[in-house]
C-alpha cells in the first residue's frame, strides 16, 4: 500500500479557501463575544498582580511535565499507526508535535492535516489511514474526557452550570460515537458494495472503495486487544500528567486547586476547543476558565490570570517541539515510499 495510490484528501483550493474564511469569521465573532463576557468589569491590576506573583521554578516544572505528556501522545498515536507499519518513535513524535503547533496557530485544526502529511510522506502509509487514526485518536480522547467529566460532576459540590447541562447529552453522544467507531470496520464490505453501485466513473468508484478500506483499517487499529490496552494506558497517563501540571501551575500562582477541579477544567477546555476558534483558542479558553473556576472560589481575576499563563505555557511547549519537528521533517526529507 503506498501513499501514491491514496485518494485525494484535500479539497479544491478555492472551495477550501472559502470554507476557511467562513470558519475564521465565525471564530473571530465567537472569540469577541466570549472575551466580552469573560473580561467585562475585570480588575486588570489584580490580574497582573496574580501573574507577577507566579513562582518560576514551579512554572518550569509544569513545562517539563507538559513535555512528558506530549511524548506520551506521540507514543499513543504510534500504537495505532503501528498496526500497518512499524514507525520510529521520534518520527511520529515530531510529526505529532508539529500537528499540535498547527492546531494552536492555524484555524480549523489544520494541524491534523500537517501531522497526517508528515507521517504519510515519511512512511508510505495512506493519507486516509493516517488521518483516520489521528481523528479516531481525537474522538477517543473526547469520549474519555466526557466520561471523566461526568463522573467528576457527580462528585464535586459545586458545578459549573453550562458544563452540568451539557454533560449528560454529551455522554450519550460520546457513547454512540464510540460504538460507531468500534463497529465501523464490520460494515466495510457493505459500504464497498454500495460504492460499487453508485453512478460514478470506474476510477472514482475505485477511489471511493480505497478510501473506505483505509478508513476501516484506521479504525480497526482499536480492535487489537494489545493495541487497545496500550492506547488506554497511555491515555490515562497523558491526562493524569495534564491534570497534575494544572495543579502545579495553580500552586505556582499561590492558588489551591484539587485534582478533580483540574480535571474538570481540562474537560471544559477540551469541549471548548471543538468550537470554531481563533489561533490559541483566545476567547474560548478565557470563558471556560472563568465559568469553570469561579464556582470553586476562584475570583474572575485569578481565573483569567491562570488561563493566560496556561495558554502561554502551551504555546511555548508546542512552539519549541513543533518547530523542531518541522525542522526534523525538512532535514530528513522524503524517503522512498513503501510498497
Amino acid at each position: 500500500m503506498t501513499a501514491a495510490s491514496d485518494v485525494e484528501l484535500f479539497p479544491d483550493r478555492n472551495t477550501s479557501s472559502t470554507r476557511s474564511r467562513i470558519i475564521l469569521v465565525a471564530a473571530i465573532a465567537l472569540a469577541a463575544l466570549l472575551l466580552y463576557l469573560s473580561l467585562r468589569k475585570l480588575d486588570w491590576r489584580e490580574v497582573w498582580r496574580a501573574i507577577a506573583a507566579c513562582r518560576l521554578p514551579l512554572l518550569g516544572v509544569t513545562l517539563v511535565i507538559s513535555f512528558g505528556a506530549y511524548f506520551l501522545r506521540g507514543l499513543r498515536w504510534r500504537v495505532l499507526l503501528n498496526t500497518q507499519a512499524k514507525l520510529p518513535v521520534l518520527r511520529v513524535f515530531w510529526a505529532n508535535t508539529a500537528g499540535y503547533l498547527g492546531n494552536n496557530v492555524l484555524p480549523a485544526r489544520a494541524g491534523e492535516l500537517i501531522r497526517t502529511a508528515m507521517v504519510s510522506s515519511q512512511s508510505g502509509l495512506s493519507k486516509t489511514f493516517v488521518l483516520t487514526t489521528a481523528l479516531a485518536e481525537r474522538l477517543m480522547d473526547a469520549i474519555v474526557l466526557i466520561i471523566a467529566g461526568t463522573v467528576v460532576l457527580h462528585v464535586v459540590p459545586n458545578k459549573p452550570d453550562w458544563l452540568d447541562r451539557v454533560s449528560t447529552p454529551l455522554l450519550f453522544v460520546a457513547t454512540v460515537a464510540g460504538l460507531a467507531l468500534l463497529l465501523m470496520p464490520l460494515f466495510e464490505q457493505t459500504a464497498r458494495k454500495l460504492a460499487a453501485k453508485l453512478p460514478f466513473s470506474e476510477k472514482l468508484r475505485q477511489r471511493l472503495a480505497g478510501m473506505i478500506e483505509h478508513i476501516a483499517d484506521g479504525v480497526r487499529s482499536f480492535h487489537d486487544p494489545v493495541s487497545f490496552l496500550q492506547f488506554a494506558l497511555l491515555t490515562f497517563g497523558i491526562w493524569s500528567l495534564d491534570a497534575y501540571a494544572t495543579v502545579i501551575l495553580a500552586k505556582a500562582m499561590g492558588l489551591q486547586m484539587s485534582i478533580l477541579v483540574a480535571l474538570l477544567l481540562i474537560v471544559g477546555l477540551a469541549m471548548g476547543s471543538a468550537l470554531p476558534s481563533t489561533p490559541g483558542y483566545i476567547g474560548i479558553y478565557q470563558f471556560v476558565a472563568v465559568t469553570v473556576l469561579t464556582p470553586f472560589h476562584f475570583t474572575r481575576e485569578q481565573a483569567i490570570a491562570f488561563i493566560l499563563i496556561a495558554q502561554a505555557n502551551g504555546l511555548v511547549v508546542t512552539a519549541i517541539l513543533g518547530s523542531i519537528g518541522l525542522l526534523q521533517y525538512r532535514r530528513m526529507g522524503k524517503p522512498r515510499l513503501n510498497s
